[in-house]
């Protein structure tokens, strides 16, 4: 089962998938963007969104083949989503989609957590707003669902650990 966990910049992710993944003895698949931009010391271009996306796809798939379970800070539709916000980018938006549907759980972390400049990787609380609003259109118009996760750590890890499982016991 995949667990990916899905929100714009500074709401959580990394660290409620840490703990996910510790609390169950889950498969952890970090971000890859945020790797990427670390090695490359820049924000990636249009060009560079594509292999992103796969990227993250091929390491969730990789540690599904290790784990019965994997927690995902992130999947390719947050790249797409990324993308077109970004570069006015369409193009990776059904593929994204199509990988979502393949997720046994999807954990919106809402924007509600204090935002923290972090470098070039963080472009403020406005576009993690737009971003946030721009998922859940998504996400909605196409048919996708979710669990909000929202509040402080402890309250995003007691809503994730019971939507897993509520999720597992199906």
């Amino acid at each position: 089962m995949i667990v990916a966990l899905l929100g714009a910049e500074c709401t959580g992710k990394s660290t409620l998938a840490e703990a996910l993944a510790a609390r169950f003895g889950a498969g952890l698949v970090s971000e890859y963007l945020r790797e990427w931009c670390d090695t490359h010391g820049r924000t990636p271009q249009r060009h560079e969104q594509a292999h992103i996306a796969a990227e993250q796809a091929s390491r969730i798939e990789s540690a599904l083949s290790a784990h019965d379970l994997v927690i995902c800070d992130t999947t390719p539709l947050l790249v797409a989503v990324c993308s077109q916000h970004y570069f006015g980018d369409d193009t990776l938006l059904d593929d994204a989609l199509a990988y979502q549907r393949h997720v046994g759980l999807t954990l919106l972390c809402a924007p509600d957590l204090p935002w923290q400049a972090d470098g070039f990787m963080r472009d403020g609380p406005e576009v993690r707003a737009a971003i946030d609003a721009r998922l859940r259109t998504t996400m909605s118009a196409h048919g996708v669902h979710w669990r909000d996760i929202s509040g402080s750590d402890d309250e995003r890890l007691a809503a994730a650990v019971a939507a897993l499982q509520r999720a597992s016991s199906r």
